[in-house]
């Protein structure tokens, strides 16, 4: 962080001798709390190297930074040890204390009967060893604040920080994400892309809403069998990959099934096992036969989450027995891809025919995989929750699945401490829930047991709230997928009205509204 100022100071210096125009050339924007002693860095320079009065240094600090909340959950809020700074950085930590002291006197100043706003807004935490609160720095220090979708946005104001949005409610803004087609489809689909270039020409990826002319051929039967053959093409590729790496055969006709993204017990990747595991016990035991139908699984646990890690297994071993069954041999399929990247994205996302985005309503900011998907014709099965809500009014309410509790109803939902009721009242969701230590995938039946205690015990994520309403989107997409016409025609729909989630209108909006760049 402070070799990158440095640099920006370098190259200021290039082009300008005064210090006191450096936010009209330049824009620091904070990604998450990670950079936010970067405003603390910028005020010692330009305090002690610059002496630069204390007033104008911060009105030059304000106007430089903004602030993007990427995420709500409360790893990515940082906090550090008043006496860590004390260690290594004493002179950064006297500034955060004069920031926090003039701070606290306007907030008291203009709001003598709130006294509660100055434990809420101050950079220290005093209830926890005196913490450093790197999201109030960062609100603190900018002059703008965004979340990076609707609904994350509103959430941000209204449960993240509401003290900050009552002070200063001018400073926050939403900038939805986007994903570069450059990248997503140009490259990763190139089929995709060749039929781009004989409908639209060549200026489509770098003007995506071209894609909306699209939407007149959707009755061309031509088109629809270009579009199959295009997403057929993907699989098969992606089927022979399966096949080298791991032995796997999956069949190119099959529904493609995929959720490729961090683990994390907010993503839900067990909301999906689990609702494998029940597929498959209504073939093992009530002889149901299904088309055929293939899981996917990719993405990479924190080093140290213990329960995210818990779950990658938990895929693996359904994996293994499923796979090995000849009773639901042509039927189903489930594969964990290892080793998730940008590389292996590109070879999945063409390849699927339905995404999913899965997390539990009001915690996922925005996603970009659903974004990548759906502009590469897969449709999603997903929640009310980040760009989801966003991508369905964009595609169309017909051309999505939608299921789960609202962000709202979550939250009441944990006040009431529903978990109970849906384990110990809905038999089908204690049949799942119990193979996790039953010993049907493995003989160790303490292996998964946390995950059964923490579904039973709490779930704080609500699984078992959505179960029944994922089952049957899921039951949906697959009648729907058996009407192939009807289901690429779909798929269509929305590579076609996907043209205002590129990465070039979302940094179009930052320059706008926050950089201050009007041409």
């Amino acid at each position: 962080m402070a070799c990158t100022l440095r640099d920006i100071f370098r190259d200021y210096a290039e082009v300008n001798d005064d210090i006191t125009f450096l936010p009209q050339h330049v824009a620091i924007q904070l990604n998450d709390t990670h950079p936010a002693l970067a405003v603390v860095e910028l005020m010692r320079i330009l305090v002690d190297e610059y002496r630069l009065p204390w007033e104008q240094a911060w009105e030059i600090t304000q106007n430089t930074c903004a602030y993007t909340n990427h995420t709500l959950m409360p790893e990515a809020l940082e906090t550090w040890p008043v006496t860590l700074f004390e260690k290594l950085l004493p002179r950064h930590l006297q500034i955060i204390f004069e920031i926090n002291h003039r701070f606290l006197e306007e907030v008291a100043r203009r709001w003598s009967d709130k006294n509660h706003l100055l434990s809420s807004l101050s950079l220290i935490d005093e209830h926890h060893d005196k913490q450093i609160r790197m999201a109030n720095l960062a609100i603190i220090g900018s002059h703008r604040v965004n979340g990076v979708a609707w609904l994350h946005s509103e959430l941000v104001k209204k449960q993240l920080v509401p003290d900050f949005y009552f002070m200063t409610p001018e400073k926050f803004i939403n900038q939805t994400n986007g994903v570069t087609p450059r990248r997503w489809v140009q490259q990763a689909n190139p089929g995709l892309a060749a039929f781009l270039h004989q409908q639209l020409g060549e200026g489509w990826p770098t003007d995506l809403p071209l894609l909306s002319s699209l939407e007149s051929l959707a009755d061309d039967t031509a088109v629809i069998d270009n579009i199959r053959a295009i997403k057929f093409a993907n699989k098969t590729a992606l089927s022979q990959l399966v096949a080298q790496r791991y032995g796997i055969v999956l069949d190119p006709l099959a529904m493609f099934d995929c959720q490729v993204k961090r683990i994390h017990e907010y993503k839900r990747q067990l909301l999906n096992i689990l609702h494998v595991i029940a597929l498959y016990l209504d073939i093992k035991e009530t002889g149901k036969t299904i088309a055929p139908k293939a899981h996917l699984f990719a993405g990479k646990a924190a080093p140290g989450y213990r329960m995210a890690k818990l779950i990658i297994q938990l895929i693996n071993t359904v994996a293994r027995k499923i796979n090995r069954d000849p009773q639901v041999a042509g039927q189903l399929k489930v594969v964990f891809l290892e080793d998730y990247k940008v590389s292996l994205a590109e070879k999945i996302i063409p390849a699927t025919d339905l995404s999913e985005q899965i997390s539990t309503a009001g915690t996922e900011a925005s996603g970009t995989s659903n974004m990548k998907f759906a502009m590469n014709g897969a449709l999603t099965i997903g929640t009310y929750d980040g760009a989801n809500i966003e991508i369905r009014e964009a595609v169309g309410a017909d051309n999505f699945y939608l299921f789960g509790a609202v962000a709202e109803e979550i939250e009441e939902s944990r006040r009431i401490g529903y978990h109970h009721t849906f384990y110990h009242q809905n038999p089908a969701i204690a049949r799942v829930v119990d193979t996790l230590v039953s010993g049907l995938f493995t003989a160790d039946r303490e292996l998964f047991a946390p995950l059964h205690q923490m579904l039973v015990g709490g779930d704080h994520y609500c699984h078992l709230l959505d179960f029944d309403s994922y089952c049957q989107a899921q039951q949906q997409a697959m009648i729907d997928f058996e009407q192939p016409e009807q289901w690429h025609r779909r798929a269509l729909l929305n590579i076609c009205r996907m043209g205002e989630f590129s990465s070039d209108r979302t940094i179009r909006g930052y320059a706008r509204d926050i950089w201050g760049i009007t041409s």
